[in-house]
């Protein structure tokens, strides 16, 4: 009888961790979904644009749908610098934002307001670099591009590096134009979320 309760009190607590982790995704995913919804377009020290893959020296239509929106921002005089993330892919000769940055010089922008910083080859990574940068140059205030879906991770990852960061999404990336495919990075964002704040507060 002992091993029967100690059974059934295993159980009950694998049921109510599986039950709060339920809840947790679900709170995760409100909150990847609502924020979605937001852009928090502004003048800012600098527009700064997540990476994403770019094919032989071509901007992947992810990421031109990106550069596309920075360079809606830029003419609206938001922000007087766009700053490039992303760095060298596997079998890649050049990096994410080397190619935006010809993409957009090519659109008008002027190179010397353009900065390049190639290392991250995550959005964790990436945000680090700018803030490393933003810091240099005493810079208080960005504009995050990137899809709809990215933007909770990126306000939680401005907060880890303590930078006044302010979010504004493409609204013409492939990924919001194909429904189930949008859901199905929502749903990745709704775990990723939890593990960039639980790695914010350990101060990684």
């Amino acid at each position: 009888m002992a091993v029967l309760r100690a059974i059934r009190t295993l159980l009950k607590l694998i049921a109510g961790a599986l039950i709060l982790a339920l809840l947790a995704f679900v709170a995760s995913f409100i909150v990847v979904l609502l924020t979605a919804q937001r852009d928090e377009r502004r003048v800012a020290d600098a527009i700064v644009v997540l990476g994403a893959a770019q094919y032989n020296g071509r901007p992947s239509p992810v990421l031109q749908s990106r550069l596309d929106h920075a360079l809606k921002l830029y003419r609206l005089k938001l922000a007087p610098i766009v700053v490039l993330t992303g760095g060298i892919g596997p079998g890649d000769r050049e990096s994410e934002a080397t190619v935006g940055k010809r993409y957009l010089a090519a659109r008008g922008v002027p190179t010397r307001r353009i900065v390049l910083r190639p290392r991250g080859r995550s959005t964790h990574a990436s945000m680090d670099d700018v803030a490393e940068w933003a810091r240099s140059e005493r810079l208080d205030t960005l504009l995050l591009v990137s899809d709809p879906f990215h933007l909770a991770r990126l306000k939680v990852e401005a907060w880890r590096i303590g930078i006044a960061a302010y979010v504004s999404p493409t609204r013409t990336s492939p990924i919001s134009n194909n429904p189930r495919l949008e859901l199905e990075y929502l749903l990745a964002e709704a775990v990723k979320l939890p593990v960039a704040g639980v790695r914010s507060l350990a101060g990684d």
